[in-house]
């Protein structure tokens, strides 16, 4: 097997939902990261052999197979195809997965994988025409909203509403403490961007982190899921839009283009985890990724675990022995944002620029996914 190594990675500052992404489509914002990471690897288009991208909800401007369109958009060669994904939240997690194995297998040298998300403009489930679950499915589980399964992680755990709360108001912190030290500003793509008022501006500022936000303010807010519930619209992540990519070579055709990768891949996982908790799958998923590297929890200098809602990092951090201080370090989706299927790449991003920062040796990615499963990876710094 082939050692595959990654180059470079960007991604779009995340906008809230009806935001400062608004009027973006999904495929010219998909476009935009594409021809950007091309830019930063100065690399031909024509060396890239698949566009792999992560995309939630595809229809719309989000179907048709964004990824193909959006590399004809970027001003790809016709000859370079383009696929689309769905697995859950943790889409271009697995378009990183699939990727790095074309190339450890031999079949290609040169993959992006990457994801979009415009939740404005294509809001989740509206691909679903209102379907239900088939019968045959709520037969044998019980099939319920992410809320819901959270709500069920946080009794099983033992959270409380202040534990939940503490974390998001920890999450917004961390967020605006690494915005204004900057730590953000070299994996951010600028985008030219039409304000509210018709003006024209340069957007390269997550839009969700709030500096104003409280624990008296999350406290007030009232369960979204369920009566007496514990989740709010404060402790689960936002919905918003963005885009990001990561360019994934083998370590041979890299050093013959004369590129210095940020880091290597070391392990790839993913699992199905229980349909009803849902959201619990990033422990299982962990242990596994850590088995296969042969590494422990202790040996990751920092990880990323989404925060799709307070109890899910809450239920990793109890499960694995994780060491706190090493997670999610410059704030999670509930503070900068969760575009659905971008945020796998724009996670592992980050994760490449803060171990770079840092000097940290390995890092750890992992995210839980609707209907119960998980993505994890596992990097190395070069």
């Amino acid at each position: 097997m082939r050692e595959v190594v990654i180059v470079d990675g960007v991604r779009t500052a995340v906008g809230r939902k009806g935001g400062a992404l608004a009027n973006f489509r999904s495929d010219d914002l998909a476009a935009e990261v594409l021809v950007a990471l091309i830019e930063r690897t100065k690399i031909n288009k024509e060396h890239v052999e698949d566009v792999i991208l992560g995309c939630v909800t595809q229809v719309n401007e989000q179907g048709g197979n964004i990824a193909r369109t959006a590399a004809l958009i970027a001003g790809f060669p016709v000859s370079v195809p383009g696929v689309t994904i769905d697995r859950q939240c943790g889409s271009s997690q697995q378009a990183i997965h699939f990727g790095a194995q074309a190339i450890a297998a031999g079949d290609m040298d040169v993959v992006i994988a990457g994801g979009v998300e415009s939740m404005t403009r294509s809001p989740m489930f509206s691909n679903m025409g209102g379907a239900k679950s088939s019968d045959q499915l709520t037969s044998k589980y019980e099939i319920v909203n992410q809320g819901v399964s959270s709500e069920k992680i946080a009794d099983k755990w033992g959270f409380s509403r202040e534990q939940l709360d503490n974390y998001a108001l920890e999450s917004h912190r961390k967020a605006i403490d690494a915005i204004e030290k900057g730590y953000f500003k070299q994996e951010i793509l600028p985008l030219e961007i039409d304000d509210l008022n018709g003006d024209r501006r340069t957007y390269m500022v997550d839009e969700g982190p709030r500096s104003n936000t409280s624990l008296e303010a999350l406290s007030s807010l009232k369960p979204v899921f369920q009566q007496n519930g514990k989740i709010t619209a404060g402790n689960a992540s936002q919905m918003s839009d963005g885009a990001s990519a990561v360019l994934l070579m083998s370590h041979e055709k890299a050093m013959e283009l004369g590129l210095k990768p940020k880091a290597k891949i070391i392990a790839r996982a993913v699992v199905g985890s229980d349909p009803t908790l849902m959201l619990t799958g990033p422990i299982a998923a962990t242990k596994r990724v850590l088995e296969i590297a042969g590494l422990s929890i202790g040996d990751m200098d920092r990880y990323e675990v989404n925060e799709a809602f307070a109890p899910v990092p809450l239920a990793w951090l109890a499960d694995t022995g994780a060491n706190p201080e090493k997670l999610n370090v410059n704030g999670g989706a509930i503070a900068l944002g969760h575009p659905l299927g971008a945020t796998g790449t724009k996670l592992m991003t980050s994760l490449l620029y803060e171990l770079e920062r840092i000097s940290g040796r390995y890092g750890l990615l992992a995210i839980c996914e609707g209907m119960g499963m998980a993505n994890a990876t596992i990097i190395e710094r070069l």
